[in-house]
């Protein structure tokens, strides 16, 4: 009888075993295919996930995951509809007429109307708040409401490139707006994904939003955005998988993964501009003949070489080739005894010390150590600073004067976001674009380049449109208030099963319709 209950005592116990190992495997399967998360790994931290007051480059794609416009960008930078279903410009280009899209909510429950839509505009507008997206609206005079889903903005003057900035403002939902949160750290949208949690200088999650109005473009659940400025650590995180998708890949590690089948490299042309900005308001940089015996200094082609690996092609003007009214201007030689030459001249045949700032990257330290490299060529003794983006974003912006300023050089990078020659312009050279008004961190002041700025905005002629931004752009290059390196070629890389993330030519990443197959 004994014998009898342990034996049926061990079948049982194989049973429940086996039983157990293939319920431990069909759930770790499970748990496997539906594994819909997906990690995005990148070079900065966020500065703010305020969508109207996102000035970064890294902060405007990450507040654009989880909010929307009136109308936005495609993967060309082309302006599409998006909450609103179609709109009118006048004759005269003074007024613009929205319908909106109807059954859209925000994330939290709130409906996106014509009321939420005046909710945003007033925040904007407000002075007290001084918000970044005000300057897309410097030319918009009123604000109408017409109906619950119909709304019209009139200018006070034509401005052409008035639709892209339309596609520069998302909007917040009117309760989030009305109970005061810090939406710099409580986003609330209508994208297509939306906040979960934001742990500064570690990571930003977002999740599928469940209610999107638009169509199911994707099927991940969940998404991580992880800052990582080191370069070789991002490379290691897409040869592990850690990462499913890097931007930028460095250059430097772009051949480790010409034979590896699970990873896509990808090339994209770019309105990104390199630069050295140099402030014109302080001396010894007050000078022209410093400024051009600075850029005659650096090897632009070394640059490229070392600093880019090949993936980037002389900036021969104020702005990519890929940006619109794009004019080609003739290269500064790179020829070291000119650039001595000048300095003489100048007064500084000795030299003199200057600082260069830049932030944390790698790759923004190796070109502030080559910048360093060859102006100590023509004697300039460079210090370089390296901040995190939000220390250093605080350091340029919040001097309120020019003689506040103490940026001497800056090792920074620009693309429009508003995909517009205005954009590539105004906030970079128009002497009412100081900061903090606007990223003219070269403190540029040229009567002439401000009233073309103006001009090329009323008109909307092209040929005349382009007329003056060639101008603007000849003057600029020529008087040299930034060193001049390169427009980048965009490194991105992920899994090869992951599809449609991507990044756009200004350098933003777009996950709206990323797929896991």
């Amino acid at each position: 009888m004994k014998s009898r209950i342990s034996l049926l005592l061990f079948i049982m116990m194989a049973f429940l075993a086996i039983t157990a190992c293939s319920s431990d495997e069909n759930s770790e399967g499970k748990a496997k295919d539906e594994k819909k998360e997906i990690t995005i790994a990148i070079d900065q931290n966020f500065v703010t996930l305020d969508p109207h007051n996102a000035g970064d480059t890294v902060s405007i794609f990450g507040t654009r995951a989880m909010y929307e416009g009136l109308v936005g960008f495609d993967q060309n930078m082309e302006v599409i509809p998006v909450l609103a279903e179609d709109y009118e410009v006048s004759e005269d280009a003074l007024e613009y007429t929205f319908k909106l899209r109807e059954g859209v909510t925000f994330h939290d429950g709130e409906p996106f109307n014509a009321e939420a839509v005046q909710a945003n505009f007033d925040r904007i507008m407000d002075e007290d708040q001084d918000l970044r997206a005000k300057r897309n609206f410097q030319y918009v005079d009123k604000m109408e409401v017409l109906g619950d889903y119909e709304v019209k903005f009139t200018l006070n003057q034509p401005f052409s490139a008035m639709l892209n900035k339309f596609a520069m403002v998302p909007f917040i939902s009117p309760k989030a707006i009305k109970e005061d949160k810090d939406l710099g750290l409580n986003p609330v949208g209508t994208g297509p994904f939306q906040f979960n949690k934001w742990n500064q200088g570690d990571s930003l999650v977002v999740d599928k939003y469940a209610d999107y109005w638009g169509e199911d473009a994707t099927n991940v659940e969940k998404v991580v955005y992880k800052p990582v400025p080191e370069n070789g650590s991002r490379a290691a995180m897409l040869k592990t998988g850690e990462a499913d998708f890097v931007y930028p890949v460095p250059q430097q590690n772009v051949k480790d993964f010409e034979n590896n089948d699970d990873v896509v490299i990808e090339k994209t042309p770019s309105t990104i501009a390199r630069y050295v900005s140099i402030n014109t308001f302080k001396e010894p940089f007050n000078d022209v003949k410093v400024r051009k015996a600075m850029n005659m200094a650096v090897n632009k082609e070394a640059y490229i070489d070392v600093v880019k690996n090949g993936y980037a092609s002389i900036l021969d003007s104020t702005m990519s080739s890929e940006t619109q009214y794009y004019s080609k201007q003739e290269p500064y030689t790179f020829d070291v005894e000119e650039a001595k030459k000048l300095m003489k001249e100048a007064g500084y045949a000795d030299g003199f010390e200057a600082e260069i700032w830049g932030n944390s990257s790698s790759e923004t330290i190796q070109g502030m150590e080559f910048i360093k490299q060859q102006l100590a060529q023509i004697d300039i003794d460079v210090s370089i600073k390296s901040m995190e983006e939000g220390t250093l974003s605080d350091e340029i912006y919040t001097p309120e004067t020019p003689e506040d300023a103490k940026v001497q050089m800056w090792y920074v990078s620009w693309s429009p976001s508003s995909g517009d020659a205005d954009g590539a312009t105004r906030s970079l050279f128009s002497s009412e674009y100081f900061p903090p008004n606007g990223a003219n961190t070269a403190y540029f002041n040229n009567s002439d380049v401000d009233k073309w700025i103006n001009a090329a905005n009323e008109t909307s002629v092209k040929e005349e449109q382009a007329d003056i931004y060639s101008n603007i752009q000849s003057t600029v290059y020529d008087e040299a208030p930034w060193i001049f390196l390169a427009t980048d070629t965009i490194l991105s890389g992920h899994t090869k099963n992951l599809e449609g993330v991507y990044v756009l030519p200004d350098g933003s990443v777009s996950i709206k319709n990323a797929t896991l197959k």
